[in-house]
Parts: structure tokens; C-alpha cells; sequence
């Protein structure tokens, strides 16, 4: 048939070629290589602890989600609906009445009460970390073993939205008076997955609860990798190592798009990312400087080159999807002169040396090196360390350093959890205010946000709180981040929650 034996070897090597590439992707998609019922999912940096009321970091919380239940839940569309509180009423301004769901049982057996709900919130208000959460509550009354009442000192408009939260799940007294001190390596919940194992820096292990109450989760095993370097998170995927990677790198973005076995999903993120300043730290106790630091930086390449366009300048702290978000605040733009002049006007004409820490993500780093060489224009020297993640979490605690680059999300969807936590003054430290920002109109402000029902006076109160912080410049406003997660195309059900911390209860494996 073929008469020209180099063509022959052509159509050889073009079939020979497309069956390789078909084998390895391709139609087919990627060849996994993690048992059927095992779901691997590969995030860039560990748990801290898996405590709810010990910590308020995202990868501890992607983790948590799968663990424990809360009261109430939000879902995709940010809508509240019942979880373990099958329903709620507000029975007058400062008390609200929850039914519990009857027959739940947490991982080690026992079954959930409202005594639980009891242990958990008044644990939670004891906790520096997290006790912000459920602001004014100060009783928790057990009515009878599945009705609950929750009685604030002031009304609590936010309530609802904070008992979503991941803090806010239910712990059994039993699991956590056993284990003392070492409860966050040994969680114990009442969620669609139960903890099984923990090999510190690398993986943590969950296996399916069957008494799930709401039904066994289809995949038996999940696993949640330590994966720091976000292109190796990506190789995972091209592998068929790691089923779901979250926050691919920008740079890796094309690689899962275009790889026919794979898929990228993105969402809007309720997320915001900011280098925050230690306002009790000389020279960032003055304003001047502050404001000159967020002239001098121009986010938007920051946005264009290390992100490639996936964001949105931040011009203030709280992003459109959030209740009680003023989107007329214009920000600062990038002006390298008004901020020179403001160094002069601060008595820094001549600059100064200082340092900004950040945890070893990629991008984080990245961003660093950008604001590192923008401010050498108005001759601030600034030199990077890159701090391990817990360290990292522990020190910006306690105050020690200069500037920092993290980010916030605003799990609730209410601005009341975006703005209180980081810069009222009684939250200073590891509750979220890591600026040790002070402004006793901003406190008097987001207190009445906080307290008051009427719902035109809070989106008042926020939209001057907010005015006042942009112009007081506690951190240099980057940007409100776009979410993504790869996955292979095997896996089906997955769904991006704008808070960050995805459901992996109806994901399931196609064979």
C-alpha cells in the first residue's frame, strides 16, 4: 500500500506518537495513581493545628472542614442553612433558640447534645484566637438535650454569619478533655470524614465516617498533602499523583487548561491580601510613612506580573461580595513622588532599612521582591526573610516584626468578621489585628456594626470605618484574590466555596 518506505515510517511514528500521547492524557485523561475509594488532595502548607479554637489559619481550616459540623452552614451562594441546628429562631434581640438534630454521633461514638454545643461555645469564648467570633454571646443554656439558647449582652446582627465559621464547630467534651493538650493532633467531630492520622509536615489522613448523619461520603479515604511549591503541586496533578490541588500558581495555570485531563475551576474569593505594618513600631507609628508605602507600590503590576491578572486592586479592606463593603473609597493610586514627599513631610527624606517577612509560598515571595525594589525609589531598604508558616503565624503574634505579607477571608460574608478581627484594638495579636492598629473611632464604630439591628445604621458605621482605616493605612492595600483549584477530570461533584474552605463530601470518583 505504501510504495515510499519513509512515509510508511512517518505514518509508523504519527500513530505510534498519538497512542503515547493518548496513554498519557489525552481523551483518556490522566492515569491516577491513588486507590479508587482514595481522594489526594495537595495544599501548600499544613495544618497548624486542627483545633478549632487554637487557630485561624486557611490550610488548618480546609482540613477542620471535613472533620467537624457547625450549627448552621453557608453554602456555595453564601446562603445559611441548617447543619446540626435543624432550625433557629430569634426569640427576642438578644436570645436566639436552636433544634438540634437528634441521633448524630461524633467519631468516637458518642452523641451530640446540646450539653456539646454548650462546651464548645464556652470553650470558644475563653479562647485569645477565636473568642472574637462569637463577640457579645454570654451565655450558652441548655434547655433539654436537643434545644440550645444562645443569650448576647447586646444584639448580635452578624450571629448567624459567625456561627458558619470553622471555629465555631462542635466538639465532643469527652474527646477533648482526653486528649488535654495534644486535642489538636487528636480531632474529634461529627462531620463527613473522621481523622485518622497526621505525619507532620506531610500529610494528614481522613477516613470516611459510615454514621455520617447525613449519609456516608462516597470516597472512603482522603489525604491531604504538604505541598509548599506550588508548580510541584501542579506535576502532581499531570502525574495522576494528587487528584485536587488548590491555588495553582499563575504560572502553572496554562498547564492544567490545556491539558486534556485535567480541569482548573475558578471562583471569587472573599479573600483579601495585604503587607500589613507593626503600627507600634518605629518608623511605622507614623502615619506619613504608611501612606507613602502605598503610594510608592505599584499593586497593579504586582496584579499583572505575579498573578497574571487574576485579581483586583484592593482599595480598601472588604471586596464587593461582602455585607457592608464601600465601594466608593477610591484607594491610593501609584504616585512615586507623593509618596517621596510624604517620606520628607515623616522626616525620612534620606529612607531607612527595614525588613519584610512572608512564609515560603511562591507567590508571596514573589510579591515581596516587587515591593522590595518599588521602595528602593523613595530609599527604603527592605530585606526579605522567609519565616516557616507556623513560625511565621507565632511571631507576627507576638509583635516582632516590621512588615509582613498575609491575606484575611471573610469566611461569614459579613463585614463585621472582616474588619473587627484585624483592626479593633482588643484583637491585637493572634485574634487577627497582627498591624496592633489603635483608632478609638474605628473601635467605637465597629462595635455599633457589631451591635446594632437596624441595618442601614451598620452599613454607616462600616462605610466610615472603613474611610478611616484606608486613610490611617495600617498595610498596604494589594489585592482581592480570584480562587483556583486544579483537578483531574476524574474527579466529579467538587464545588469552590467563596470562603475558601471546600466541602469534599459530595466529590466523587469517576472509574
Amino acid at each position: 500500500m505504501f510504495k515510499n518506505k519513509k512515509i510508511l515510517s512517518l505514518v509508523i511514528t504519527i500513530l505510534t506518537l498519538s497512542l503515547v500521547l493518548s496513554a498519557c492524557g489525552g481523551s483518556k485523561g490522566i492515569t491516577r495513581k491513588n486507590p479508587a475509594d482514595t481522594l489526594v488532595v495537595a495544599q501548600g502548607a499544613d495544618a497548624k493545628s486542627l483545633d478549632p479554637h487554637a487557630t485561624n489559619d486557611q490550610p488548618s481550616s480546609r482540613v477542620m472542614k471535613q472533620i467537624y459540623n457547625t450549627l448552621v452552614a453557608s453554602t456555595v451562594d453564601m446562603e445559611i442553612v441548617p447543619a446540626l441546628a435543624e432550625s433557629w429562631e430569634s426569640i427576642d434581640e438578644l436570645t436566639w433558640e436552636f433544634k438540634l438534630a437528634s441521633g448524630v454521633k461524633f467519631h468516637n461514638g458518642e452523641e451530640f447534645k446540646a450539653s456539646d454545643v454548650k462546651f464548645t461555645y464556652d470553650r470558644m469564648l475563653a479562647s485569645p484566637s477565636v473568642s472574637h467570633i462569637l463577640g457579645p454571646v454570654k451565655e450558652i443554656k441548655v434547655v433539654d438535650d436537643y434545644t440550645v439558647q444562645i443569650i448576647t449582652s447586646e444584639p448580635f446582627a452578624p450571629l448567624l454569619s459567625h456561627l458558619t465559621h470553622t471555629a465555631s464547630s462542635i466538639l465532643n467534651e469527652k474527646a477533648v478533655t482526653a486528649s488535654g493538650e495534644d486535642y489538636g493532633q487528636n480531632p474529634v467531630g461529627t462531620g463527613p470524614f473522621a481523622f485518622d492520622t497526621w505525619q507532620s509536615g506531610d500529610r494528614i489522613t481522613l477516613k470516611a465516617s459510615e454514621d455520617y448523619f447525613q449519609g456516608a461520603a462516597a470516597v472512603k479515604t482522603v489525604v491531604f498533602r504538604n505541598v509548599p511549591e506550588g508548580t510541584n503541586r501542579t506535576v502532581g496533578l499531570e502525574t495522576g499523583e494528587v487528584d485536587i490541588a488548590y491555588d495553582i500558581e499563575p504560572i502553572d495555570k496554562n498547564l492544567v487548561i490545556d491539558n486534556a485531563g485535567l480541569e482548573l475551576i475558578e471562583g471569587p474569593s472573599l479573600s483579601s491580601q495585604y503587607l500589613g505594618f507593626n503600627t507600634q513600631k518605629a518608623p511605622f507609628d507614623n502615619v506619613k510613612v504608611r501612606q507613602a508605602i502605598n503610594y510608592a507600590v505599584d499593586v497593579q503590576e504586582i496584579i499583572d506580573v505575579v498573578l497574571e491578572k487574576a485579581g483586583e486592586v484592593a482599595k480598601s479592606p472588604l471586596m464587593e461580595l461582602i455585607f457592608g463593603s464601600n465601594e466608593d473609597i477610591q484607594g491610593y493610586s501609584y504616585d512615586v513622588e507623593k509618596a517621596k514627599e510624604l517620606m520628607k513631610e515623616a522626616g525620612f527624606e534620606n529612607g531607612f532599612k527595614t525588613s519584610i517577612w512572608t512564609n515560603d509560598s511562591p507567590v508571596r515571595v514573589r510579591i515581596a521582591e516587587i515591593v522590595q525594589a518599588q521602595l528602593k525609589e523613595i530609599g527604603i531598604e527592605a530585606n526579605i526573610e522567609v519565616v516557616e508558616w507556623g513560625a511565621f503565624l507565632d511571631r507576627t503574634s507576638a509583635g516582632e516584626h516590621d512588615m509582613f505579607i498575609l491575606g484575611w477571608t471573610t469566611v461569614t460574608g459579613d463585614a463585621d468578621y472582616g474588619l473587627y478581627a484585624l483592626y479593633h484594638s482588643s484583637q491585637h495579636g493572634d485574634a487577627g489585628n497582627r498591624f496592633f492598629y489603635t483608632n478609638p473611632e474605628v473601635d467605637k464604630l465597629l462595635d455599633i456594626g457589631k451591635t446594632e439591628v437596624d441595618t442601614d445604621k451598620r452599613l454607616a458605621a462600616y462605610k466610615e470605618a472603613q474611610e478611616i482605616i484606608v486613610a490611617d493605612a495600617p498595610q498596604l492595600f494589594l489585592y482581592f484574590s480570584t480562587q483556583n483549584v486544579g483537578e483531574n477530570k476524574a474527579i466529579k461533584g467538587f464545588q469552590l466555596h467563596p470562603a475558601g474552605h471546600h466541602s469534599l463530601y459530595n466529590v466523587t470518583i469517576e472509574q
